[in-house]
């Protein structure tokens, strides 16, 4: 339930309730009187209260309104009596609680009710005077000398009135009466509903502050506070993701450091022994202080190629490195590739191939120099740990209803089975044969990255002794052949 709708139902039961106890509380004094006492309340005993108490308020009215302060003139109580013969009414003039004047024989009894009765507080009631009930009127009044002084107007009424009077006086209280008790019962179930989620809310506010991303919101209470506790669930998870997110940063940042500062220490310190050595005069003829140099330059080669590695691979994990996506026929730039590295290949004993399987779409979108990247790094990697005398590489090209695939294989090495899965993490070996090996250990990290990129897919089979498959999986163009 939303708080509109509970405020609706929560006002609408504080006066539906109230009217309820208040009409049955009317219908048993009425049953009770008729059955106990025999009075009857009906409509003209209703109508004749009414119409003498409407009677007094308008006299009341009119003698306020004209401010007569000598009111000892015959032709003033004249005109009392005659406004009061209607409904057999009497007056009672008194200065400073002291009798001035009456219309009829009044006690210092029926006085003293008066007057009693006129302190009470309330503008009217009824009384009994000389044995009867009568409503009594009292007007605040001010004496020519500065006193001050009441005019108590009185009109009889039957007892059947009298008692109806009361009845009124008594409903209306239990109406009063039940609509505040009622309506502070309703304020402290609506207060309640509305006050505990949000005091758990602040908790876990409190508990979020304070660094512990790990205090669950629990939703509580109406829709609204439901609401927003589930978008204090949703920030705090994606708060914990963060930070999480943030650790594992730090952590590969400084795992990265760590892994490149260890590889790059290897070609220095060779560069440092070979530029000793021809310090010191080890290479003491030409030949050799060349040897020297070209060792220098290879190993300061490798270093510039890792440094541009890592810089690479920095610029995709931050998503720096925008792409240049074009509509490539595959066939068409694997057999370019294969052109510009089968030389190379070919001095190291190795021969590439590429084999068609497409029979339908040819075309994928793609950035041509960064898949260049991948397909150099793969290639690369085949030939490094290329084991046979006769080497292979075969590329091949096959597709499903959405992909295009391109396997990669050699007959290399190989790769175990338990490390596969791990080839594409940063300076990753899979075996310590390899670990003298040239190069960043970035190559398939960086084909990973580049893949991803476009919304592709890669990894590797491992075919034992026989050698290793890389697997990249791209999107079809559509409507493309």
């Amino acid at each position: 339930m939303n708080i509109k709708r509970r405020l609706i139902y929560s006002n609408t039961l504080t006066i539906i309730i109230p009217l309820f106890i208040s009409f049955v509380i009317a219908i048993a004094v009425i049953n009770i009187t008729s059955l106990a006492f025999k009075r009857d309340i009906n409509y003209e005993n209703f109508k004749e209260l009414v119409s003498v108490k409407t009677e007094l308020l308008h006299i009341s009215s009119g003698i306020a309104k004209q401010k007569i302060n000598i009111i000892e003139y015959n032709e003033y109580k004249e005109f009392l009596l005659q406004r009061l013969s209607p409904i057999q009414g009497e007056f009672i003039v008194t200065q400073n609680d002291s009798l001035v004047f009456s219309s009829g024989n009044i006690t210092k009894i029926d006085l003293e009710k008066c007057l009693e009765a006129s302190k009470s507080g309330f503008l009217s009631k009824s009384i009994k005077i000389k044995g009867r009930s009568q409503f009594i009127q009292v007007i605040e009044h001010k004496f020519k000398d500065g006193t001050t002084g009441k005019i108590i107007l009185l009109a009889p009424i039957n007892e059947k009135s009298d008692f109806l009077f009361n009845f009124i006086l008594l409903v209306g209280g239990v109406f009063v009466l039940s609509f505040i008790s009622i309506n502070i019962f309703m304020s402290y179930l609506m207060s309640k509903r509305i006050l505990k989620p949000v005091t758990l809310l602040k908790k876990a506010a409190s508990e979020i502050s304070s660094g512990n991303l790990n205090y669950e919101v629990i939703e509580d209470g109406d829709e609204e506070i439901k609401e927003l506790c589930k978008d204090f669930e949703q920030m705090r998870l994606q708060l914990k993701d963060s930070v999480h997110e943030k650790m594992l940063y730090d952590d590969n940042r400084k795992m990265l450091v760590s892994s490149i500062s260890h590889d790059l220490k290897t070609p220095i310190t060779s560069i440092k022994g070979y530029v000793e050595g021809i310090l010191d005069g080890v290479a003491a003829t030409p030949e050799k202080i060349n040897e020297y140099l070209k060792t220098i330059y290879s190993k300061a080669s490798q270093v510039d190629l890792m440094i541009d590695d890592l810089l690479l691979y920095s610029k995709l994990d931050l998503h720096q490195l925008p792409f240049n996506f074009e509509s490539t026929n595959i066939i068409q730039y694997f057999e370019y590739c294969i052109s510009d590295c089968a030389e190379e290949l070919r001095r190291s004993g190795i021969e590439i191939t590429l084999e068609n399987n497409l029979t339908n779409s040819k075309f994928v979108l793609i950035d041509r120099e960064r898949m260049r990247r991948v397909i150099t790094n793969i290639i690369d990697n085949s030939r490094k740990y290329m084991n046979k005398e006769k080497g292979q590489i075969k590329i091949i090209l096959r597709e499903t209803n959405s992909s295009i695939l391109a396997e990669i294989r050699d007959n290399g090495s190989g790769i175990s089975k338990d490390e596969v899965n791990q080839i594409f993490d940063r300076f990753y070996r899979a075996n310590k044969a390899r670990t003298g090996t040239d190069g960043s250990g970035l190559g398939l990290a960086i084909a990973k990255q580049i893949v991803e990129g476009h919304q592709g897919k890669i990894w590797a089979i491992s075919h034992g002794n026989d050698g290793t498959s890389i697997i990249i999986s791209l999107a079809k163009m559509e409507g493309v052949k």
